[in-house]
């Protein structure tokens, strides 16, 4: 298993996680009854959608062997080597309003999105 990439090191891949994302994901962790000291928020991409990647979101009682884990704002975050690669400096935040509500990730390596919303390509 990695190791805690949110202390980070040179060359060693970032993702972030506001306040407010890292708040509603541990609040909904407790309330699936999980250790947050040990579970927390698997972020990944798939195949899919009409600009051919979107985001998967889950929770996991513990990483895989091979993932790397980020701590931010007391939780944890998930991410699989190949998911890496596309998700490398993103920012995870949670929005509550009128419009939409709910997590979504600011990735900087996206060139286009469908118009949706829902993929994208890098």
């Amino acid at each position: 298993m990695s190791t805690d990439a949110a202390s980070g090191g040179e060359g060693q891949p970032s993702i972030e996680v506001t306040q407010a994302a890292a708040e509603r994901a541990l609040a909904l962790l407790e309330q699936e009854e999980m250790d947050t000291d040990e579970a927390g928020l698997r972020l990944f991409v798939q195949q899919g959608g009409c600009a051919g990647l979107s985001y998967g979101m889950r929770f996991d009682r513990d990483p895989d062997e091979d993932d790397t884990i980020y701590e931010h704002h007391d939780l944890r975050v998930f991410v699989d080597p190949a998911s890496l690669n596309y998700v490398e400096g993103s920012v995870v935040d949670f929005e509550d309003g009128l419009q939409a509500e709910g997590f979504h990730v600011e990735n900087p390596n996206v060139v286009s999105e469908c118009g949706c919303g829902e993929s994208f390509r890098t």
